[in-house]
């Protein structure tokens, strides 16, 4: 089996049929950076498993998205003078915070600067 991106989104389609495009081709993109080999998602069972535990490390990755947000407003409310080594800790936090978002979306592609 070839399994491909249109494939996988049809298969999605069929298990969450009122779901919205962007979030057919948003999880496509998570499931097949998750795996792999892309033609084991063929497997209900495989496909099942992948999908809960992208699940599981998206909402992970969101709640921490959301906890660094909220510290980075607090954090940007200081006049720069007042800054201290725990704020400049927060700002390295929220980086890698966003850089596990990204790796998800990327997979194990590397980034160069």
């Amino acid at each position: 089996m070839n399994l491909n991106c249109q494939d996988l989104a049809a298969r999605i389609e069929s298990i969450q049929p009122d779901a919205h495009p962007a979030d057919v081709a948003r999880l496509c993109l998570l499931l097949i950076n998750s795996v792999e080999d892309l033609d084991s998602l063929g497997d209900d069972d495989v496909l099942a498993e992948a999908w809960a535990e992208m699940g599981m490390r998206l909402q992970a990755a969101t709640d921490q998205h959301a906890a660094m947000t909220e510290e980075l407003e607090e954090v940007s409310r200081q006049k720069p003078s007042d800054f201290t080594a725990e704020h400049i800790w927060a700002l390295l936090r929220a980086i890698k915070v966003q850089s596990q978002v990204l790796q998800l979306y990327l997979g194990d592609l590397s980034l160069d600067v």
